[in-house]
Order: C-alpha cells, then sequence, then structure tokens
C-alpha cells in the first residue's frame, strides 16, 4: 500500500477548511496511509484554530500544518512537498471536498499507469447561500463560461492537457521539477506543460470527484477572473502552443469592446457596430440565463447567468490583455 500525502494551499478557509478535513477522514483509503498537509499563509480568520479543533477531536488522522511565507499557491504546494512522507501526492484546495472514494479512485488510476499526473471532475456547488452564489456556481459549469474544460463535465476518462489539483509520483517532481513559483496562478497548467514536454501524460478519470464552492459575490468572482486572465498570459509566453480557442475568445472580445469604443468617437459606423456587438452578446447570455431557468427551475437564472458569465469573460479577458501591457512594458522599459 503506497504512502499518500494530501497537499493543501491554505489562506483564510475558515468558512470550509472543517468540510475538507471530514471528508478526507471520511476516505476509504486507509487513514494510516494518508497524511494531511496544510500549507498556510498566515491565515488571519481562524483558520489555524479550526484546524487545531480539528486535530483534536479526530487525532486518528494525520494533519500537520506547515508556513507559507511566500504566501502564494505554487509556494504553498512547494512547501507542502518538501515537507512531505509519502510515495503519492495529492492535491487538494481549501474549499473543495472530495467524494470518499477520491484517494482510492487516485491511487487506482496510479496503479493501472493511466498517467503520470491524474485529477477527476470538479462538481460547482454555491460558496453562498444566495442566489447571485448560486448563479456562479451555474456559470461555473456552463459552457459559455469554461468551453470545453472536461475537467467541469467529463463522462469519460481521457488523457488531457491538464487537471484541477492532480495526484503524482514523489519521482514526478524530481523529473520535470517543482511548481513555478514566478507564476501565482495557473502554476498548475505550467506544471502539465512540463510533464507533457517530458514525454508524460495527463489523465482524467471521472470516477475521481470532488465538490468545488465557487465564489460567492460577483467582485470576489471579478477578482478571480481578473487573475486567472492575467497569469495565464504570463504562462501562455512561454508555452505558446498551449493555447486553446477557449482561452483566445474573451480577450478578443474585451479588445474588440475597446477597439469599436474608441472609433465610434470619430467613425459613426462603428457605433453601430458596437451596439449590434453588445445586443447580439447579451441576446445569447439572456437564451443561456432563460434555458438554465427553464431546465433547472430557477428563475433566478435568468438574471443571474447574464450577470455572472460577462464577469467572467470580461475580467478574464480583461486581465489577460492588462498582462500583455505590463510584460511588454518591462520588456522594453
Amino acid at each position: 500500500m503506497p504512502k499518500v500525502s494530501i497537499i493543501i494551499p491554505c489562506y483564510n478557509e475558515q468558512a470550509t477548511i472543517r468540510l475538507l478535513l471530514e471528508a478526507l477522514r471520511e476516505q476509504t483509503f486507509p487513514r494510516a496511509d494518508m497524511e494531511v498537509i496544510i500549507s498556510d499563509g498566515f491565515s488571519t480568520d481562524g483558520t489555524r484554530d479550526a484546524i487545531a479543533a480539528f486535530q483534536k477531536d479526530f487525532p486518528d488522522l494525520a494533519v500537520r500544518v506547515v508556513d507559507n511565507t511566500n504566501r502564494s499557491i505554487p509556494s504553498a504546494v512547494n512547501r507542502a512537498i518538501e515537507s512531505a512522507r509519502g510515495d503519492i501526492f495529492i492535491r487538494l484546495d481549501a474549499h473543495s471536498k472530495p467524494y470518499p472514494d477520491y484517494v482510492a479512485n487516485c491511487i487506482k488510476a496510479h496503479a493501472e499507469k493511466r498517467g503520470d499526473n491524474v485529477g477527476g471532475v470538479w462538481e460547482i456547488h454555491p460558496g453562498a447561500d444566495t442566489w447571485i452564489a448560486k448563479s456562479i456556481a451555474v456559470a461555473a459549469a456552463h459552457p459559455l463560461g469554461v468551453g470545453d474544460a472536461l475537467y467541469r463535465h467529463a463522462k469519460h476518462a481521457a488523457e488531457v492537457d491538464t487537471v484541477p489539483f492532480g495526484s503524482f509520483k514523489r519521482e514526478l517532481i524530481e523529473r520535470v521539477g517543482n511548481f513555478d513559483e514566478s507564476l501565482l496562478t495557473n502554476e498548475d497548467y505550467e506544471f502539465n506543460a512540463r510533464v507533457r514536454k517530458a514525454g508524460g501524460r495527463i489523465w482524467l478519470d471521472p470516477s475521481i470527484r470532488s465538490i468545488y464552492f465557487a465564489r460567492p459575490t460577483l467582485l470576489e468572482l471579478a477578482r478571480q477572473y481578473w487573475r486567472y486572465g492575467f497569469w495565464k498570459w504570463r504562462m501562455l509566453n512561454r508555452y505558446p502552443a498551449t493555447l486553446r480557442w477557449r482561452q483566445a475568445l474573451p480577450p478578443l472580445f474585451v479588445l474588440s469592446l475597446i477597439g469599436l469604443s474608441l472609433f465610434s468617437l470619430f467613425v459613426p459606423v462603428a457605433r453601430f457596430a458596437l451596439l449590434g456587438e453588445l445586443a447580439l452578446y447579451f441576446f445569447i447570455m439572456i437564451l443561456a440565463g432563460l434555458s438554465a431557468a427553464y431546465y433547472q427551475k430557477k428563475a433566478y437564472l435568468l438574471f443571474g447567468l447574464p450577470l455572472t458569465i460577462p464577469v467572467m469573460h470580461i475580467t478574464w479577458g480583461g486581465g489577460f490583455l492588462w498582462s500583455i501591457l505590463v510584460l511588454s512594458k518591462q520588456k522594453h522599459g
């Protein structure tokens, strides 16, 4: 039986950290062969107290906290790996909740040599009991929001470009190196790009399932997707061949809005083009909201999706374009 280290980057996750730890204690994989390492960036909201309370209540699950002094996700992963004793690392998120067979199914896929980095499917749940939080959760799993990202909706196992979190053997880190701490986001995609470049396989198995709690407010969603877009360009600048169509559309959309807005100041026909583009875009958003509200029997989605999906598109695209400008200025400054 392999020894497993669960790696958890964490910062201010008091609301969900206990849910995660309880889900790990309920795993079908033997607790004696599993350790949990929480790499915490000095949380200020009571996260560490919640962890300590769990350790006191359930000492049969080995849980350790290590300090993440750089307070970034990739540095958190690396500090946890440095402290880990396991043969296989399974990375999870502090606002996720794995199914009871999550660890066992990861180990099974490795035993069958399915891939070098193995992951599964997210089930997106709302981060709060509000209509906008519920709308964000639906948008985060909607094809208009995530395109062809298989880890949001895959039904069949397949080789893919990337997986959320992922599980991998210690020897993979020794072969391709640690997570890149210069990328504050998209570090998992960049890691998987190195794995594939080294001849490794990224394997997605839908039997490996976890619940992911989405951001609860539009402001938090906007910050998240701006960050995603900003650091995606930094990653693509190193691996341009990894660009996918779904990643190119948001910055092109934002760029067209900016361009048409500027041209409309001088060229009257540009105003009609801008209005036409916006009318078509929001017509599609309203249709998406209407369809989701009808099939899911949730009236708030009629308004919720036309609000949340544009926030995702515009902030992701805006962050991407801003990153291009910043990096270009740094190179030529």
